[in-house]
């Protein structure tokens, strides 16, 4: 999808938890913080005046630590919880003006979520969970264990039609719950925390499956993690959010070059640069070819010091997809590239 396309516009959001949100959203507006506002009234903002746009086909992470307002935030989305204040645009439709049966006919239809801990009925086989979400649409049984057989084959599963939930392990349940998503063919997928209760290894292959399946579906697909290291592998864009604000918003490479302040940057402190960093993030742009070797404009730091360094004083040549020359990287440009950035720097395409 080379032209993005912006299919959900949320537009000056605010949740406050309390009684009298009004005046509690007037005072947010004045710029009370969410401590103050906690002690003088006795609310909670859960969100502060997020603006997002997410792309069709894209992976929107959104990501904090515990209390940042992430899943506040994803639950607005199909309005498991009502705003205090704001508006969220699907397709230009205001979500928050459906009707209950409107509502219920864009969660069935455009939407699909995926659970932290799997939310699957247990007294249900793996191919009843699968195909639920068709069922409730009064598709006939025929035509939905199909659709069901298909993604559970897709995910890995095959086989495990007539099983219970309780007879799988953690992952296989998350497979489960992924393929259920999947099945409605909606064309947004909800994934709150999906990840986080599977061990290490087991979260790595279920990223790549998502990934695998996204590179063949391109769902919009909003991902909320409190987990950098995911967020950077799977995210088109990551918005970063803290104490209900959101404080940044834009590509992975952007976030980890760019940081808009020092709360960002505390966050990636950590991240190992040579195994995220970008040829295009430190390139000279230059349309003219090097003397060097050519890679591509998605070759980590890493790699491209590996390879420079037999020839060290030869810069690399660096094209996109297309094929075409975009820069060049010499040795100066790999030592900045490794360098962590101040709060504040100059944009790059993400």
């Amino acid at each position: 999808m080379n032209k993005k396309e912006i299919l959900i516009k949320i537009n000056q959001l605010y949740k406050i938890f309390g009684k009298d949100t009004s005046h509690a959203l007037e005072l947010v507006k004045n710029g009370m913080s969410k401590d103050e506002l906690l002690e003088k009234s006795n609310c909670v903002l859960g969100l502060n005046n997020i603006n997002l746009n997410i792309n069709k086909g894209q992976i929107q992470v959104i990501m904090g630590l515990s209390g940042s307002g992430k899943s506040t935030l994803i639950r607005h989305l199909n309005r498991l919880i009502e705003p205090t204040s704001g508006e969220i645009l699907f397709n230009n439709t205001n979500i928050l003006d459906l009707s209950i049966k409107e509502l219920t006919q864009f969660r069935q239809n455009n939407m699909s979520m995926v659970f932290q801990k799997f939310a699957l009925f247990p007294h249900k086989t793996i191919l009843q969970n699968v195909g639920y979400g068709l069922a409730i649409q009064g598709i006939s049984k025929d035509v939905w264990a199909e659709k069901s057989v298909k993604w559970i084959n897709r995910v890995g599963l095959d086989g495990y039609e007539s099983y219970f939930p309780g007879q799988l392990s953690g992952g296989m349940q998350q497979r489960v719950g992924l393929a259920r998503a999947l099945a409605t063919d909606a064309e947004i997928l909800l994934m709150d925390e999906a990840f986080s209760a599977l061990d290490p290894l087991i979260r790595s292959e279920m990223q790549n499956i998502l990934l695998d399946l996204q590179n063949e579906l391109h769902k919009t697909i909003i991902f909320i993690t409190h987990d950098l290291d995911e967020a950077l592998k799977i995210g088109d864009r990551i918005a970063i959010l803290r104490d209900g604000s959101m404080i940044q918003d834009s590509g992975p490479q952007n976030i980890i070059m760019n940081p808009e302040d020092d709360y960002v940057s505390d966050f990636i402190k950590d991240i190992n640069r040579a195994r995220v960093i970008q040829a295009k993030s430190i390139m000279s742009p230059t349309n003219t070819k090097s003397s060097g070797p050519v890679i591509s404009d998605k070759m980590v730091l890493e790699d491209i010091l590996q390879i420079m360094s037999d020839a060290p004083s030869k810069p690399v040549t660096v094209k996109n997809e297309a094929g075409k020359v975009i820069g060049k990287i010499a040795m100066p440009n790999l030592i900045e590239g490794m360098k962590r950035p101040k709060s504040q720097g100059t944009n790059i395409t993400g």
